[in-house]
């Protein structure tokens, strides 16, 4: 896993993303603790991890199985987060060895991780993952999905329903950006009204390009990797 940013520059642009996220939370007249940065540190090295470690970065996203096993294996005091597609047959590890998990795309893939969470470990803490752009391409449930489903996947054991996550549709204007994290939010809104007893206090969204316009619209987690790490070196068995 080749990785060519040194400490000093990471650190550097770690902070520029530090201090991204308190201008955006200041335009949006929100204070900077309703708002959780995750790191995103897929294909990245364990190394580059710990550097942020030291910083204070405590909590990590990744995308790839194997290459996430290895590092929580590492640093398994910091809080790991599954962030990319589930295959139905890569449950069980993520069920035992992540925290949270946002990429919950459809009931199944809740019911396996129900059954395969260990016992002797706390609840795993999921968000439902929304295609709320409508893509073709894109996994995920819709709006009305998530509604009629809600219960069904609240009730399941060993699981926590935290909240949404989302990945819209690229949109080139802060306007265009906002107009689907508008639409997370209400959806969120929504089911907290549905459902007062459950912990619904998450919206994972925002990345590298638009965290802005999410923060503006109710995110309480944005997602960054690029702006943090630099450019992704794409594993060829990914």
């Amino acid at each position: 896993m080749s990785y060519n940013l040194t400490p000093y520059h990471l650190i550097t642009q770690y902070q520029a993303v530090q201090t991204r996220l308190k201008s955006a939370c200041q335009l949006a007249q929100r204070p900077l603790s309703s708002v959780k940065l995750l790191a995103v540190s897929k294909t990245k090295p364990i190394e580059a991890i710990e550097t942020l470690a030291q910083a204070g970065q405590l909590a990590f996203g990744e995308n790839y199985v194997q290459e996430s096993l290895t590092k929580i294996a590492q640093r398994p005091d910091l809080e790991w987060h599954f962030i990319g597609p589930i295959q139905s047959n890569k449950t069980k590890p993520i069920a035992e060895h992540f925290a949270w998990v946002h990429s919950v795309d459809r009931l199944k893939i809740a019911q396996r991780l129900s059954q395969q969470r260990p016992n002797h470990l706390p609840p795993l803490n999921i968000l439902l993952e929304v295609n709320i752009s409508a893509q073709p391409s894109k996994a995920g449930f819709t709006p009305q999905e998530v509604i009629d489903n809600m219960a069904t996947i609240s009730a399941l054991p060993h699981l926590v329903v935290r909240g949404l996550m989302a990945i819209p549709e690229p949109a080139s204007t802060l306007d265009a950006q906002r107009q689907p994290f508008a639409q997370m939010h209400a959806l969120l809104k929504t089911l907290q009204t549905a459902h007062p007893e459950l912990p619904l206090d998450t919206l994972s969204m925002g990345m590298s390009g638009d965290l802005e316009a999410a923060i503006l619209e109710g995110a309480t987690l944005v997602r960054i990797g690029t702006d943090i790490f630099g450019a992704r070196d794409y594993p060829k068995n990914a």
